[in-house]
This record gives structure tokens, sequence and C-alpha cells, in this order.
């Protein structure tokens, strides 16, 4: 795959958010309004991007066999400067995401991306993946919130947890219209279809 091909990949074939369903917890948690989505899709952004830099560019020097511990603390420190920095610099978010910020280090899609590509991939490779992921997550956190925040203009049900589940079961809906397929005509492509760009993923799971 071409460089823009796995961007593409990542921000809309395969993103993280509405098609593999990673990360829904902070997803659904924060996304009751802009503000807070804004944030923890910046600060997710930078932990994405920073780890798979770092990990890709010194992959070969990691020993297979402490290779997740190894992931786990190069996440914890990026997710660590993300906390600081927004606690220093923009109190009012950190308030209100503080705890999501802080558990961005076992977030699964940061974790399964640096497993699956930054530490196989080159650390070109590996950021132009990792930012069109962190995009594509994003882009689906800020539209939710935006979506929630209109909504709870005319019902609070909508900026409730409850009412997270049927605005993220709706949009899901229309995005499967948008890209012309369904559930049942996904699972019916040949293995090497589903997993392109992501030629480890199977293993990782197992």
């Amino acid at each position: 795959m071409t460089l823009t091909q796995r961007f593409v990949d990542g921000l809309w074939t395969r993103n993280v958010a509405t098609t593999q369903l990673l990360g829904l917890c902070p997803l659904l948690a924060v996304s009751y309004n802009v503000k807070n989505a804004v944030g923890l899709a910046i600060a997710s952004t930078f932990v994405l991007v920073s780890s798979s830099f770092l990990i890709s560019l010194f992959r070969n020097g990691i020993p297979e066999n402490i290779r997740l511990p190894c992931f786990v603390l190069v996440i914890a420190t990026f997710t660590t400067i993300a906390h600081t920095v927004m606690q220093a610099y923009a109190w009012d978010v950190y308030q209100q995401i503080a705890l999501f910020v802080q558990i961005i280090v076992t977030n699964c899609m940061i974790l399964g991306h640096v497993e699956s590509v930054a530490s196989k991939k080159e650390f070109k490779t590996s950021v132009v993946t990792a930012l069109g992921t962190a995009l594509g997550f994003s882009i689906v956190l800020v539209v939710l919130g935006a979506i929630r925040q209109l909504l709870g203009l005319l019902t609070p049900f909508a900026t409730q947890p409850v009412g997270s589940f049927f605005v993220i079961g709706l949009a899901l809906a229309m995005i499967n219209l948008l890209k012309g397929n369904s559930p049942s005509e996904h699972s019916k492509q040949p293995p090497q279809e589903q997993d392109i760009g992501h030629e480890e993923h199977e293993r990782v799971v197992q």
C-alpha cells in the first residue's frame, strides 16, 4: 500500500471508531459537547502519533519478549506529557476529561496500532498511518460531540450517557449507508480484503 492509501485506510476505510469499534469508552463518555471532544481528540492524537514515531524508530532495538511493557511505558510517558500540559494550560477542559486523558495509556486503539504497525514498519509508514487513524478518531469524536450538543438544546437526553448509545448507533448506521455496505457484506469479504493495511492484526488479536 502507498502512504496515501494507508492514510485513507486509517481515516475512513478502517476507521477505529466506526469500523473497528475501538476506543468507544472515552468516545461515548466525553462527546457530550464539542469543547471536551476537541480536548480529548488533541490528546489522543499527540499520544498516538508520538508513540508510533518513537517505537517505530527504535523497533529493532526492543527485545521481543518485553515488547509490550516497553510499548506501554512509551505510551504512558506521552500520556503523562499530554495530561500535564492540559492541566497547566487548559484547566477548564482538564477538569471535565482528566480521567479519560489519564487512561489513554490503556486505549486499545493506540496499543493495537503500536503493536500491529509501529513495531513492524519504518517510521514514515508508521507516522502516516497513525495520523490517518488519529484524524479519523478525532473527526468522529468531534462530530459526535457537536451532534449531541445540538440535540441537547432540544432534549437533555442527548447529552446523557444513555443518549450517547442512541446517537452513535444512528451515526454508525448512516456511515454504513454512505460506505454502501453492511456488516453481512463485510463478513463475506476474503480475509485479505478485510485486513488490508493491517497484515498483523489477526496475530495481535490471537
